[in-house]
């Protein structure tokens, strides 16, 4: 039989997709908070160590109590002029910037040497001095379009000296390490990805391999499994067991469904044959009896009789199908105490009355009470006396014997008869079953198993050709009453 397994699609819709789309989500997210966190903390410890290197100088100049006159005529201005101050051809963008403002913020020369571009523009910068020498921390800002940290001290005598050093260096370091961070992390994502791709085709596995046993069975192989994987995970592996117990289960059910309607098709029409039988004889003398063919008596009486004994059979025959039929469903029995000795020694006299010439032993003494169904264990003797009755020979030995043990009561009927084939007796529960054609309707034995399994009990059987037939009926514990001997 051919299986069309359903198209495979690893989409980004599918289980591997949002599994992988997962994975490095999460990773991305991770690599973005911590490049966040470390861009954060080295911009923090730098900038930190160039607010260092400002307030440094200017706590040095606030101590030092110098005015600009004395800058001015100080010889040691030489210094502060070659560190702080470029001469005439000054560098585009320096590092430190030292000026000195007025009091309406503009630049003023200092030893002589006019203010530069870079020292006007960071005057032109700070909006306030006065509040920037106030403010303990630096402030960023632009000179030129190069990010500054400025800072202000006032001077003795009033002006204000602004101390500004570069941050380009700072931010040029921690867009580089940016940059690398994010090739990094694009590689990291990159790989992640194809990792989970691999590990996830690989744990999804046994999901496609159910997936191909389901898509098996839907086109009817029920036989099919799912097979084991290599290095299952405990959830999956769980997933597993459990869908090939219910593919187990369900193979059963399937297979009894099958055999049920097997038996169903046998049985109707078992039925249908043993109706027509006893309806075609009637009709059969009906025709004579129309037609005028039936002139003597004797003929109509004969005729009579035929036509009521295949009525009779006929009307046996629905009543052990209507039986069968209350069976099936599962009836409530009415349970009471029963005297269950009392009932075998009425079916052994029974038989004696029927088949004098029969011998019959009964082994069933005194008073054993049970609680069950009293119709349903009449019907369970008459079918076992019944058969005996009519497949063995009138002369032959039957016994018919109870016995307490165990916690159960056990009631076997047993003949000395020709006895079963082991292939008729697997089939002597079968309904319309008669072993090599024999009489009877072939129901009685189906009924017995009915009536026992209602009760809960079970029923064995032991024969072979040429050493009787025994059968022994067996009711559980539940159904037991209390025992009292003959005498007490």
């Amino acid at each position: 039989m051919s299986v069309r397994h359903p198209r495979r699609r690893h989409g980004i819709h599918s289980l591997r997709g949002q599994l992988t789309l997962a994975n490095v989500g999460l990773l991305a997210l991770g690599i973005i908070v911590a490049t966040a966190v470390s861009l954060m903390g080295m911009r923090h410890y730098l900038l930190g160590q160039v607010d260092a290197g400002l307030l440094k100088t200017r706590a040095s100049l606030s101590s030092s109590g110098l005015t600009l006159r004395q800058i001015d005529s100080l010889t040691t201005l030489a210094v502060v002029r070659d560190r702080f101050v470029a001469p005439t051809d000054e560098p585009p963008k320096p590092d430190s910037i030292f000026t000195m403002v007025d009091g309406d913020g503009k630049a003023v020369a200092i030893g002589g040497f006019t203010p530069t571009r870079n020292q006007r523009a960071l005057a032109a910068a700070v909006d306030d001095e006065r509040a920037l020498a106030a403010d303990p921390e630096p402030h960023d800002v632009t000179v030129r379009g190069v990010p500054y940290r400025v800072t202000a001290i006032r001077l003795a005598d009033g002006p204000y000296v602004l101390l500004a050093n570069s941050t380009d260096a700072l931010h040029k370091g921690i867009a580089a390490a940016l940059k690398l961070d994010l090739a990094i992390g694009n590689l990291l994502l990159a790989l992640l990805a194809v990792l989970t791709m691999f590990s996830v085709r690989r744990r999804m596995r046994p999901l496609e391999d159910m997936v191909e046993t389901s898509s098996a069975i839907a086109e009817g192989d029920l036989t099919r499994r799912v097979p084991s994987s290599h290095h299952p995970t405990q959830e999956v592996e769980q997933l597993r067991l459990a869908l090939n117990s219910m593919l187990q289960q369900v193979e059963s059910a399937h297979r009894t469904r099958e055999r049920s309607a097997a038996q169903l098709r046998r049985f109707v029409g078992d039925a249908s044959h043993e109706l027509r039988t006893p309806l075609s004889a009637i009709r059969g003398y009906l025709q004579l009896y129309d037609k005028g063919m039936l002139r003597e008596p004797a003929e109509r009486k004969r005729a009579w009789e035929r036509m009521n004994a295949e009525a009779d059979r006929m009307g046996r025959l629905v009543d052990e199908l209507l039986t069968l039929a209350r069976l099936d469903q599962r009836p409530e029995l009415r349970f009471r105490s029963v005297d269950l000795s009392a009932l075998v020694r009425d079916a052994a006299a029974d038989l004696r009355a029927q088949q004098p010439g029969r011998p019959v032993t009964v082994g069933a003494d005194g008073t054993l009470l049970v609680s069950a169904d009293e119709s349903g264990l009449r019907q369970i003797l008459g079918n076992l006396v019944a058969n005996v009755r009519t497949h063995t020979p009138a002369d032959v030995p039957v016994r018919l014997g109870l016995e307490r043990a165990d916690g159960v009561v056990r009631l076997c009927v047993a003949d000395e008869g020709p006895g079963l084939a082991e292939d008729d007796a697997a089939r002597i529960f079968d309904r319309f079953f008669r072993a090599g054609g024999g009489a009877g309707s072939g129901l009685g034995m189906a009924i017995v198993l009915g009536v026992v399994t209602a009760h809960g009990g079970e029923v064995a059987v032991r024969t072979a050709p040429g050493e009787g037939l025994a059968v022994t009926v067996t009711l559980p514990a539940r159904t037991l009453g209390a025992q009292r001997d003959a005498g007490r």
